[in-house]
């Protein structure tokens, strides 16, 4: 079963995200903030990232940078799902590495179809 690491500050975006993830047969890890993605992304096998843009401590486009720094997270998906949605933020999560970027509110069907595109 494929992992997901799925970050969001937000309990009620978990919950409904690791809610979509797992109702199409994914392991969903959930973390509460960039910090808390990067450890527990480095303590167990994760697939795919989906993250939160804005958060405290840690970023979606920080925690993007110091995933891709890492060698195991060098090919791994890293999707950026958030409210954002400016070009020059897109380009700046291009530019940290982001393999795609969802704009919140999130249709689950469209997660799953894009998720299925880039986890290998």
């Amino acid at each position: 079963m494929r992992s997901i690491l799925a970050v969001d500050d937000s309990p009620s975006m978990r919950k409904m995200v690791a809610f979509t993830l797992s109702g199409a047969g994914y392991h969903v890890v959930e973390a509460v903030d960039g910090l808390d993605a990067l450890a527990k992304a480095q303590a167990q096998q994760i697939d795919l990232v989906l993250a939160d843009q804005n958060m405290p401590n840690l970023d979606g486009i920080g925690l993007t940078r110091q995933l891709r720094e890492l060698p195991r997270f060098k090919n791994t998906p890293i999707l950026i799902l958030t409210t954002e949605s400016s070009d020059q933020m897109k380009q700046a999560g291009r530019a940290a590495g982001a393999t795609g970027w969802l704009v919140k509110p999130f249709d689950p069907n469209r997660l799953i179809e894009v998720i299925q595109k880039v986890i290998r």
